[in-house]
């Protein structure tokens, strides 16, 4: 019997919703497991594979050391691309299992790592290399990601003028954001992405809604305590 970690990842939020992208690791993952096999716990993450510190990585790094289970991945660009993150992964004591190669040696796995980082250069220097193309042309770059970023926050000021209400109610009862964000979670509310609230998140929220200003929300606590001289709004920077 061998005992399983498993980290799933997908890059965007948009993968993340449709499932599209997990329900491919998560049929890797069923075919590869054993009827002997035992998984003790799933982390999924939507994060980029550039970003070393990916909380859901980190716990199931953490569970691996604590249990003594093996990490497994259904790919391994879906655990990083970066042969130095990989190699210090390995050297930390981590059994990882991939999927895709199942018996393979770490000295094989250090191997796919650097295919796998030359991929991702080869990648980004094709991207770069369109780009550099289209502006010659004269195609204006980046308005679709404005277009984006516009409907975003008409999607963001529709969810807080439809959930304020709710909102409203705990945010008034609750002494900090921290305390905040536990009791929306208890009570089911989503936040406009569909996930979990987080201190951060509320006090996105409430600068959008007028609550606070909208200067809180990128303020250290410190700082904010020297500017915003009201009490109930310092209250819930107490994170």
């Amino acid at each position: 019997m061998v005992e399983y970690v498993v980290y799933y990842r997908v890059s965007t939020e948009r993968q993340g919703r449709s499932g599209l992208g997990l329900d491919a690791q998560r049929s890797m993952v069923d075919r590869f497991i054993q009827p002997t096999d035992t998984i003790t716990a799933e982390f999924t993450e939507i994060e980029s594979g550039k970003n070393d510190k990916r909380l859901e990585l980190w716990k199931a790094i953490s569970l691996v050391k604590k249990t003594k289970a093996k990490l497994l991945i259904p790919k391994l660009d879906r655990f990083s691309r970066k042969v130095s993150f990989i190699s210090g992964i390995i050297d930390q004591g981590i059994e990882l299992v991939v999927c895709e190669h199942p018996n393979v040696s770490t000295f094989f796995l250090h191997l796919l790592a650097c295919f796998a980082e030359e991929e991702r250069r080869q990648i980004s220097e094709r991207t770069r290399a369109a780009l550099a193309e289209a502006k010659k042309r004269g195609r204006q770059l980046g308005m679709n990601g404005k277009r984006l970023a516009e409907a975003r926050k008409q999607q963001k000021r529709q969810f807080v003028e439809a959930n304020l209400s709710a909102f409203r109610a705990i945010w008034d009862q609750a002494p900090s954001a921290s305390e905040a964000a536990r009791r929306l979670n208890d009570a089911k509310l989503e936040t406009p992405k569909g996930t979990k609230w987080y201190p951060a998140t509320v006090l996105s929220f409430a600068a959008v809604a007028g609550l606070i200003p909208v200067s809180v929300k990128e303020l250290s606590y410190q700082e904010t305590a020297a500017s915003v001289p009201s009490e109930t709004a310092l209250g819930r920077l107490d994170v």
